[in-house]
């Protein structure tokens, strides 16, 4: 484990302890990390989105660390929640944003990065959203990979690394994930 990562580690064992002193601290190691995280996410979204990355990074940051519900155990388990608290806030802003339009036009994001098995290169936030919680009726885990790694930008080892698993274990579960994906949201 590198240096930083061992500072981020025993920031989050503090701040997992109540020590309030430590979240000032671990901003400034993961804020550039969380920023490409959001930047990449954002650009997935709908050209006229109105969140920046900056708010995306802070909103997701104030989530992580105010909880006391959640205890990060590492490094990868933050960044793991992270990708999980942005994909929330951008689908929370996304039933906004609908709400507020009736219907007009949905944000959509590219799945381009991600060799996903789609016709249709950009998809619903919302259908996404809704394909996953589904998928994680079934398989939970499949659906915290897809949600690792395109959400999170996580590679298959990083995945694994966190989950526990072998990296072999994680492909095939991508596999099944993105087969199912296909289905549901052709369907739509």
């Amino acid at each position: 484990m590198d240096s930083a990562a061992g500072d981020v580690t025993q920031l989050l064992v503090e701040l997992g302890a109540g020590k309030t002193q430590a979240a000032e601290e671990l901003l400034p190691l993961v804020y550039n990390e969380l920023r490409a995280l959001a930047e990449r996410n954002l650009r997935q979204e709908r050209p006229d989105h109105t969140l920046q990355a900056t708010a995306l990074v802070h909103e997701a940051y104030i989530r992580l660390v105010d909880s006391d519900r959640i205890k990060l155990r590492n490094r990868a388990h933050f960044f793991a929640l992270a990708a999980q608290a942005i994909r929330r806030i951008l689908v929370d802003h996304a039933r906004h944003h609908n709400r507020r339009k009736r219907g007009g036009d949905r944000g959509r994001i590219s799945l381009d990065d991600v060799p996903m098995l789609c016709i249709e290169p950009d998809i619903n936030v919302l259908a996404l959203d809704e394909a996953l919680q589904r998928l994680a009726d079934d398989e939970p885990r499949c659906a915290q990979v897809v949600e690792m790694r395109f959400f999170g930008g996580m590679t298959m080892g990083q995945v694994a690394e966190l989950l526990g698993l072998s990296v072999k274990t994680i492909e095939k579960d991508w596999r099944v994930a993105r087969a199912w994906l296909y289905r549901e949201l052709s369907n739509r």
